[in-house]
């Protein structure tokens, strides 16, 4: 019969996934501005371990109260930067030691699957409306898409975030036992 975990069972599951997970994540948000997108990120970032954020542009804050709603106090478990422009956010990620790469369709962009996301990397998504700036762009070191097959155009922005996220540690997983 299957049941749900008790709450002292998922602690020690997720005990086990932090012990196997080296790598380091982080974000940077271009002008995200709506609260509920930037809730939304940093409860999927907190649950990801990822260990900053970069808020660029005019990039909502998770301070303000409608993020709060959506993130749950999560914001309180990641590090977080006020707002600067995107290049410089990409410089400070670099120059902390991650690879920087942008979630957008470009022509050069690959696959979220094919992008070596297995090591410490931040991962850029852009506006609600037009997603990363050319100058984050030819900032980054590179670009990757989400693969779709439906008839929609993107994905929401906290939707994308968690799955580039999900993807990364997927990758740095992938070759584990089974648990």
């Amino acid at each position: 019969m299957r049941r749900q975990l008790r709450p002292t069972d998922v602690k020690r599951l997720n005990r086990t996934w932090r012990r196997n997970t080296e790598n380091r994540l982080a974000l940077i948000l271009e002008s995200v501005t709506g609260p509920f997108n930037v809730g939304s990120i940093f409860r999927s970032a907190a649950a990801f371990g990822v260990d900053q954020i970069w808020l660029a542009g005019n990039a909502t804050p998770p301070t303000n109260p409608k993020a709060g709603k959506t993130a749950l106090g999560t914001e309180r478990l990641v590090t977080w930067h006020e707002p600067v422009p995107a290049t410089e956010a990409v410089k400070a990620a670099k120059e902390d030691g991650y690879t920087v790469l942008a979630i957008e369709l470009t022509g050069e962009a690959l696959p979220l699957y094919r992008a070596d996301l297995g090591r410490d990397v931040c991962l850029v998504v852009g506006s609600e409306d037009h997603g990363c700036s050319p100058a984050l762009l030819e900032a980054v070191d590179g670009v990757c898409y989400i693969p779709q097959v439906g008839r929609v155009g993107s994905f929401n922005v906290s939707v994308a975030a968690a799955i580039a996220l999900a993807e990364a540690r997927r990758q740095e997983w992938e070759n584990l036992p089974q648990t």
